[in-house]
């Protein structure tokens, strides 16, 4: 997907700079060319020599190098990209960007630029969550600059929490969807995802142990491919995957309305583990435990969503996937259920406790079709997700 692409990275100072090699590397082995920018603090962190050995391509870093500013080397530079990476984005950077500063070589080519952005940010927790951070993230964002990340997690600075750069599988995710060339360029597909919940009073409710990772993964894969994704999901434990539009809701009834305000789509993917019961009278209060005896729910049932979307008469999505996770008779199950929801394909798999499926890494399903059951080995949720985008891909040509 990325075979000629010209990309110009910008390497900005933190020690995440490091991943950039890793990021450098895969670009090229996906047909890219990289030409790099190094800031005089990102040089504290990668050297010039490896940067250069890995693009294959000489190191631009300084702003007043006579022989290229006498050809204006940093529009040059600005204009003769596909796509512009800023990875790390530190703070620095970011509140450049969002002032119009050029001080620099990086931040001249930033605003000299007519080509579209995309930047990795990375810095420590505190700094990403200040008022001015935010500030500046809400000004890039309005410039139609595109983020990946950041994630949350431990630091280098010993302290926990968002601010940690995106991994090189993510960056390189978005930035074949920022380039929009895969095959579902032009497609809209709707994917849902995480568990619902369903009040039981305002602080009680009832869920279930869907993490909505294979859901996240979906929804990357499928936007990498170029798709214009629809990430409608409840309150996963996962963040969503960037690049794509997310809806948040809690219920099955709201997610039910989230997905018809959607359509049309093209292809509908209901990742979504939704809750088939909802308490029908949720109490506006807490209810309180009394010596009386317990207390009785009465239930009702939730809207069906992958059978509402399948039996559509009018503005049916052109294909619409289902999953079913199930503890036992998996396939049989599974099949059934396709027959009886009407929708295209169902991907089976076992969550029985002892597999770790459900809120795990990996997953082992079953694709099902008109055609029979095909079962696929045990992999990594974000394995399965790009083989099943490809699948989708190939039946939406």
């Amino acid at each position: 997907m990325l075979s000629a692409k010209r990309i110009l990275l910008i390497i900005g100072g933190g020690i995440a700079a490091y991943k950039t090699l890793d990021l450098i590397r895969r670009l090229r082995e996906r047909g890219a060319s990289v030409t790099p920018v190094l800031t005089r603090a990102g040089a504290e962190f990668v050297t010039p020599l490896a940067v250069s050995a890995l693009a294959g391509h000489r190191v631009f870093s300084d702003l007043f190098d006579l022989t290229d500013e006498a050809e204006m080397g940093h529009i040059q530079l600005s204009r003769s990209a596909d796509l512009i990476v800023v990875a790390p984005a530190t703070a620095d950077l970011m509140a450049k960007m969002a002032t119009g500063r050029a001080d620099d070589l990086a931040s001249t080519v930033l605003l000299a630029t007519d080509t579209p952005v995309l930047i990795a940010p990375a810095m420590n927790v505190r700094m990403w969550q200040h008022a001015a951070t935010q500030r500046n993230i809400a000004t890039l964002k309005g410039d139609g600059i595109t983020f990946a990340g950041p994630n949350a997690g431990d630091m280098a600075c010993g302290e926990h929490g968002p601010g940690r750069m995106a991994e090189v599988p993510e960056i390189l995710d978005a930035i074949e969807h920022a380039l929009g060339d895969g095959p579902l360029k032009g497609q809209r597909v709707l994917v849902t995802s995480g568990p619902t919940h369903e009040p039981i009073d305002p602080v009680r409710y009832i869920a279930n142990r869907s993490s909505g990772a294979q859901g996240t993964e979906i929804a990357r894969a499928l936007a990498a491919l170029g798709a214009h994704v629809v990430f409608v999901t409840g309150p996963a434990t996962v963040p969503p995957p960037d690049g794509v539009t997310v809806i948040r809701v809690e219920t099955a009834r709201e997610m039910l309305d989230a997905v018809e305000a959607t359509l049309p789509v093209d292809a509908a993917i209901c990742a979504a583990a939704v809750a088939d019961w909802r308490v029908s009278s949720a109490s506006d209060h807490k209810i309180k435990k009394t010596k009386g005896g317990l207390p009785v729910l009465a239930f009702a049932e939730n809207p069906d969503i992958l059978a509402t979307l399948s039996q559509k008469t009018t503005g049916r999505p052109r294909l619409v996937v289902g999953f079913a996770a199930e503890t036992d008779d998996v396939i049989t199950n599974a099949t059934a259920k396709r027959a009886r929801k009407g929708c295209d394909w169902i991907v089976a798999n076992d969550v029985s406790p002892a597999t770790g499926i459900m809120g795990g890494t990996e997953n082992a399903v079953t694709l099902i079709t008109a055609d029979g059951a095909e079962a696929w080995p045990r992999m990594g949720k974000d394995q399965v997700a790009v083989q099943l985008a490809a699948r989708i891909a190939t039946a939406l040509s």
